[in-house]
């Protein structure tokens, strides 16, 4: 499956413990907006609302071909739809371990929208510029490889 959108920073900022996967409620114009590619989850997060959890700042810009919407806000949150028991055991991780819930992507799964979103942790810097060092020496290796 190819994601609609994707949220580069977050494999870079976060080091994933579970990933999990939730449908979107979404007006119609947005689900066009989103297929044809004009979503961004660039500083994008997944919060806890009354037992519920929300996709929060989260772009998704008016459809170029809707009719007269008023009041559009592109970055309201929006209900995220996952089984009540799913729901209960992330509030507890993330009271307990101090973690947080980041969106990875949004795809397509039978003519569904879905969003994919990991329980994370926040790397410090150190740890960003040692995955950026792990990189480099598996690219090296890669080319040395390569040569011979």
């Amino acid at each position: 499956m190819k994601p609609l959108a994707y949220n580069k920073r977050a494999r870079f900022d976060y080091e994933f413990i579970e990933r999990y996967e939730a449908g979107l409620v979404l007006f119609g114009h947005e689900v066009k907006s989103i297929r044809a590619g004009r979503m961004s989850l660039k500083g994008a997060f997944v919060t806890f609302h009354k037992n519920e959890l929300f996709l929060t700042n989260a772009s998704i810009p008016l459809y170029s071909y809707a009719g007269k919407i008023e009041n559009y806000d592109p970055t309201r949150p929006r209900k995220l739809l996952i089984h009540r028991a799913e729901a209960k055991s992330l509030r507890g991780k993330i009271e307990v371990k101090g973690l947080t819930m980041v969106p990875i992507s949004v795809y397509n799964k039978r003519g569904r929208l879905k969003l994919e979103f990991a329980l994370a942790k926040g790397k410090k810097q150190f740890d960003k510029r040692e995955t950026i060092k792990k990189r480099e020496a598996e690219r090296d290796m890669g080319r040395a490889m390569k040569k011979v």
